[in-house]
């Protein structure tokens, strides 16, 4: 019945689930573990996040760390989500992870890919799981070094538009200024700076230039 529906429907994650655990609940482990392979190189699903989870969580009830672990790995290659880098670490932690430093790895690896990609809000998301983790696992050292990448939250003004790009008024929204960057915007700010000095004795230069030129012309 599963076969035949999911020929007609392979997006269909749900379905795969079922069939899934319906293979497993009659101790056909390899046989499940072949469908979960098959559904999620499907081209086209319709909750491709909950078919993974699926996936993952049963390599994690066999036991079996290092599938899990590769699974983990293979979809950061294709959704670099916060959740998933949390879920990650949180499994190096339990029996069949990696252990702690492990975890603080993969924290880690997680943050210096968030940042790169600029996305300050999930960096947030992931210093909150990251400083509970080290609460729980580490010592005050380790809870310090995370705290102290907590950004300070900022209120700013932007002005919103339409479609047309027409104004439509000013609104608040908050910003985050993270320890790690505040050099760099400081640099950064200072070069702006240096580049507007420099334009307005070019401009100064060139306008006494012409005085000069003038008044030249006025004496012959």
């Amino acid at each position: 019945l599963y076969t035949n529906y999911l020929k007609a429907m392979p997006h269909n994650c749900k379905a795969w689930l079922k069939y899934a655990d319906l293979e497993r609940s009659v101790g056909e482990t390899e046989r499940c573990r072949a469908l979960y392979e098959l559904a999620v190189s499907q081209p086209a699903l319709d909750r491709p996040e909950m078919l993974w989870k699926g996936y993952i969580d049963f390599e994690i009830e066999e036991g079996d760390g290092n599938n899990a672990r590769k699974l983990y790995e293979r979809l950061l290659e294709r959704t670099a989500h916060v959740k998933v880098w949390i879920s990650f670490a949180q499994f190096e932690c339990t029996e069949i992870g990696h252990g702690v430093e492990a975890a603080r790895s993969t924290f880690s690896r997680a943050y210096d890919q968030l940042k790169a990609e600029g996305l300050k809000e999930e960096r947030v998301l992931l210093l909150d799981a990251w400083r509970v983790f080290e609460k729980a696992k580490g010592d005050a050292s380790s809870v310090s070094e995370v705290e102290a990448k907590m950004p300070r939250r900022v209120k700013r003004k932007r002005m919103q538009t339409d479609d047309d790009g027409a104004e439509l008024g000013w609104e608040e929204y908050f910003d985050y200024h993270f320890p790690d960057e505040e050099g760099a915007a400081t640099s950064n700010l200072k070069i702006l700076e240096m580049a507007a000095k420099w334009k307005k004795m070019q401009q100064q230069q060139a306008a006494s230039t012409a005085e000069d030129s003038d008044e030249d012309s006025d004496d012959d």
